[in-house]
């Protein structure tokens, strides 16, 4: 979608640049004079490479971090519902700090991308990761694996989303 988005944003600058150095004056004789103006636009940074570079780094973290955080959150849930307190409360710890782990990945790898889109939105998924590892609301929200089937989806999409845009 960004190339697409760049596309029209690049033609509409040709169209206007095109229009401008078209546009006739008149000089005080009365015969037309054809202005040009001789600024260029640069091309827009081309940071795809880099990006596919940091998205497939950012998909380890994804595949690594996330799934021990969801072997974690597995073992919460099966303490809390087995009414184990204390290791429910040691589980739903560990799946804090995979969180505020996987918030740090996060924003170790994009803080080396290029486009600084994608660094503003490492830093803002990796604030969001860490916020609910700090709090732990959401984890005290989830009690049953009906909990977490409900509340994992869309929590993982707000966690996310701002990377999950470039890759």
């Amino acid at each position: 979608m960004r190339p697409a988005i760049l596309a029209v944003l690049a033609g509409g600058v040709l169209l206007t640049g095109a229009a401008c150095e078209s546009d006739a004056k008149v000089s005080s004789s009365g015969t037309p004079v054809t202005v040009r103006t001789s600024a260029t636009i640069p091309p827009p940074p081309d940071y795809s490479a880099n990006t596919t570079k940091v998205c497939e780094r950012l998909d380890k973290v994804f595949t690594g971090e996330l799934d021990d955080f969801g072997a974690a959150i597995g073992k919460m849930i099966a303490y809390k519902e087995a009414k184990q307190a204390d290791n429910a409360e040691k589980a739903e710890k560990a799946a804090a700090a995979e969180l505020r782990s996987a918030g740090s990945q996060i924003r170790k790898e994009t803080v080396a991308a290029e486009s600084p889109e994608l660094k503003a939105a490492g830093e803002t998924s990796a604030r969001k990761l860490e916020a609910s590892a700090k709090t732990r609301a959401y984890l005290k929200k989830i009690k049953t694996t009906a909990d977490l089937d409900k509340t994992l989806k869309p929590q993982l999409a707000e966690w996310l989303s701002p990377v999950s845009g470039f890759c």
